[in-house]
């Protein structure tokens, strides 16, 4: 996920600012399930469109 900003979880529709992160066993716990997703063009306005809501941690 180098290079991206924005993450998404399938699971949830979630999607995570990776310049954001606190906490960052909750991304690494979403890579090793491989059911993440990056966004092109890499913003939270894609994200948004593909019904993705906005996580912190």
């Amino acid at each position: 996920m180098e290079g991206f900003r924005y993450v998404g979880d399938k699971r949830s529709q979630l999607v995570y600012d990776l310049d954001d992160v606190n906490d960052e066993s909750v991304i690494e716990e979403l890579v090793a399930s491989e059911q993440f997703l990056v966004f092109g063009p890499d913003s939270l306005a894609e994200a948004r469109n593909r019904g993705y809501r906005p996580r912190t941690v």
